[in-house]
């Protein structure tokens, strides 16, 4: 037994110096972290510098000039592996892309054509997300020309993706912001190449300079890629190369699937609501009735609260819409917004002065003048709001179909609201201008419907929006119009019956409410947004 414990004894004492030896050897050597930071430092530039440097350009731009991608479609094979490490480098989340590879394909028996396309941002010269972004998160570097997002300024409205023809700008509803490609600028600052141009096995990407006066005529002569937006919109810079003649009829991958738009619900009822709201007080400044004038007042005030409020709800970061003013000089959303903040004051005024309240008496200004400038200043907020999407590319947004539908909204609820309470109040008689004003809508709203989608910029997109109107979205457009018909015959023929009161014309109002908010919804699904080749699973 005290043989065992001696050796024992003798066994730890050997092995203890062993120990703290291994723990002060330890001590002395470095982590794996310290190994590869002090690895970085001794090597003086990027440690594959020597396999990309010639993608890269060898001087800086100068004035004229700005930083490009440039694709070289012959050597591109639809691997993906630029899209893996863009995904990965960047750290973006589940299905959030900054390149996509999409497919271009024409099916001849002489010649089969298939051909992959890589593509991201475009840093365009005139960006359509930098002009239309209400909060100036949006800049263009005046020496790279690369266009990044601030994320910090962002709150999250997600015009910029309506404005950009190439579906660059992405949504994420858990940060709720946008977040796009930046070309890696900071790898590019420290003369290391961007994700997507060291991961290609075939240096099919790289980082070339192009002079903007270039970009702009080749945009102008057509000079892009098939099957994609025109690039006179925003004109992008990214320069596609190939030895092989691409025909101009050449299809995307995706051309046969006609998929709806997202449906943006807080715009629809907001869009309504204003609208809505600018035409009751036409229907009161045209209104002699001291009562129908009130109420429809007192209405249009109400629907000007709850649409800005729906508004807020479109946001990623409601509590940042104070920012929303800061784009005025080039987004529409920013006039809008301070457009008809200035018109709820004038219509609160209005309101207060109908009442004859006690401060009301105050004001030097009569009451119609103010329903007049309410109404002048509401119909420019309706104008704001027309502009805000008829300056995106997307042809179903066109100016022109776009006013008949924003300033029929208008005078179809204002008119169809003023009768409806000139019901309730027991007035016998209004302006026969408020029925004029509900027939003519009604018919130039029918008739609008009718014209086929003008050909505009490119006739793929006419020809997926027509497909979603009369296929997929066949039901909304059907129900659409027998709420538009069903509303304005239950509202003027049971006005004349006699026992039925108010209840006719309170359900007609509705289903022409219910008629109009389903119409919004199809502005936004049936818009087929402009986009780069698609694949042929995308």
């Amino acid at each position: 037994m005290s043989a065992v414990l001696h050796d024992h004894r003798s066994t730890t004492s050997t092995a203890f110096p062993l120990l703290l030896a291994d723990l002060l050897e330890e001590q002395q050597d470095l982590s794996a972290v310290e190994r590869f930071s002090q690895y970085h430092d001794r090597a003086g530039s990027p440690p594959r510098e020597v396999y990309y440097r010639a993608l890269l350009p060898a001087r800086a731009p100068i004035a004229g000039e700005q930083y490009a991608f440039e694709v070289d479609l012959d050597r591109c094979s639809g691997c993906k592996a630029c899209v893996t490490a863009c995904h990965n480098l960047n750290g973006l989340d589940g299905a959030e892309t900054w390149r996509k590879v999409g497919l271009l394909h024409e099916q001849r028996k002489s010649l089969p054509v298939l051909q992959h396309v890589t593509t991201a941002c475009h840093h365009c010269l005139e960006p359509g997300c930098l002009s239309a972004c209400p909060t100036r998160a949006y800049e263009k570097d005046p020496v790279t020309g690369i266009v990044r997002h601030l994320d910090d300024q962002c709150f999250g409205c997600q015009y910029c993706v309506l404005a950009c023809p190439y579906e660059v700008p992405q949504y994420h509803a858990g940060k709720g912001i946008v977040r796009k490609c930046d070309m890696c600028t900071q790898r590019l600052g420290a003369g290391e190449a961007p994700a997507c141009v060291q991961s290609c096995p075939h240096e099919a990407i790289r980082i070339s300079i192009v002079v903007t006066d270039d970009v702009r005529r080749k945009a102008e002569r057509g000079e892009f890629l098939p099957a994609s937006p025109s690039p006179t919109h925003t004109f992008p810079t990214t320069v596609y190369r190939t030895t092989r003649h691409l025909a101009d009829d050449l299809s995307s991958g995706d051309e046969d699937r006609a998929r709806p738009e997202h449906v943006h619900w807080p715009l629809a009822i907001m869009l309504v609501l204003s609208q809505w709201s600018v035409g009751l007080v036409a229907a009161a400044w045209i209104s002699s009735d001291a009562i129908l004038d009130r109420r429809l007042l007192v209405a249009s005030t109400v629907l000007a609260i709850i649409a800005s409020v729906a508004a807020t709800l479109h946001m990623g970061r409601p509590w940042l819409a104070y920012r929303a003013i800061l784009g005025w000089r080039t987004s529409w959303l920013s006039r809008e917004i301070i457009v008809f903040g200035t018109y709820q004051g004038l219509v609160t005024t209005a309101t207060s002065l109908a009442f004859e309240w006690p401060l009301s008496s105050a004001f030097p200004i009569s009451l119609s003048a103010m329903e007049f400038q309410a109404m002048a200043v509401g119909a420019a907020g309706v104008g704001c709001s027309i502009m805000i999407y008829a300056v995106t590319p997307r042809p179903y947004w066109s100016l022109r179909r776009t006013t008949a539908r924003f300033l029929g909204t208008s005078l179809l609820l204002g008119s169809a609201s003023a009768m409806t309470f000139a019901s309730t109040a027991n007035v016998d008689t209004e302006p026969k201008l408020i029925w004029v004003m509900a027939l003519t809508v009604a018919v130039s709203l029918i008739a609008l419907s009718m014209v086929p989608c003008r050909r505009q910029m490119n006739a793929r997109w006419n020809l997926r929006t027509n497909t979603l109107l009369a296929e997929v979205l066949r039901p909304l457009v059907v129900a659409r119009w027998m709420l538009l018909g069903l509303g304005l015959i239950v509202l003027t023929s049971t006005r004349a019956l006699p026992g039925v009161g108010i209840a006719g014309p309170l359900i007609g109002m509705t289903l022409l409410i219910i008629g109009e908010l389903t119409e919004r919804a199809l502005f936004f699904a049936a818009a087929s947004s402009p986009r780069m080749p698609g694949g042929a699973a995308s």
